[in-house]
């Protein structure tokens, strides 16, 4: 949260040192955290033994993460003169797109181990994470289309006319553009992609409302209000997750939207 918040919040201070510690030193801290480092009295835990928070959290930031510069490549990729590029992008895009998130976590949780070595062979967690991956990446690409298609063709030309190439045009000129358009497309993903990591207990991982269910049904955790409780207790994470991801993105847009109004 200190560094969301910090790299978030334009007024905060030294923004400079925040990004360092968000980006450099929060993934270090958060390895030796997670997988454990027995010199310091920190034991190992297998991800089979997640559950909770943790892994709503760990699989929605990995697909938030990565969907965007994959979606990125891939509508370039959808959009590119090259047929070979061009079509592996329309048949990712489609085959992805035309199945359920849960067709997508067991083809990952199946498969995933057919393609490395038995004793590379990812777990559980890491299959999900990349069927995540791949489902959100889809669905981003769509959205990153339909805002370079919302770009004037005098926008390119004019791009090309002082003479950039085709990546500084799309990286300068035409992503910004494409990007500030679909933020609310972009924002609807997420959000929808946040609640649809709780479909990782299909391949057996606890994630936060399987965690409220077990403690449901065990007999040590089991009380009259448990289910009630535990509900609730969701329903409020879930909300406080959505809208603050929300207001947000709405105070991103009328930031970049003061040029338009001018």
């Amino acid at each position: 949260m200190l560094g969301i918040v910090w790299v978030l919040w334009l007024r905060a201070p030294r923004r400079d040192i925040g990004a360092i510690y968000a980006f450099a030193v929060l993934p270090i801290v958060s390895f030796i955290l997670l997988s454990g480092w027995p010199a310091i009295g920190l034991a190992a835990v297998p991800t089979n033994l997640w559950g909770g928070v943790l892994v709503t959290i760990v699989c929605s930031a990995v697909g938030i993460a990565i969907s965007l510069p994959v979606g990125i490549l891939l509508a370039l990729g959808r959009r590119s003169r090259m047929p070979a590029v061009k079509l592996f992008s329309v048949i990712y895009i489609e085959f992805v797109r035309g199945v359920p998130l849960v067709t997508v976590l067991f083809m990952a949780s199946v498969m995933l181990p057919l393609f490395v070595p038995e004793n590379w062979s990812p777990d559980k967690l890491m299959r999900a994470l990349v069927g995540i991956a791949m489902f959100a990446s889809a669905y981003m690409a769509e959205v990153v289309r339909a805002g370079l298609q919302a770009i004037p063709k005098g926008q390119y030309e004019g791009a090309m006319a002082v003479g950039l190439g085709f990546g500084p045009m799309m990286r300068l000129i035409i992503l910004p553009q494409a990007l500030k358009i679909t933020i609310p497309n972009i924002v609807n993903t997420y959000i929808g992609l946040f609640k649809d990591t709780t479909l990782v207990f299909i391949v057996g991982l606890f994630d936060f409302l399987r965690t409220i269910e077990a403690a449901r049904i065990d007999p040590k955790w089991a009380a009259p209000t448990t289910s009630s409780t535990g509900y609730v207790v969701a329903a409020v994470f879930y909300f406080a997750c959505c809208y603050g991801m929300s207001r947000y993105a709405r105070s991103v847009e009328a930031r970049l939207a003061t040029a338009d109004k001018r």
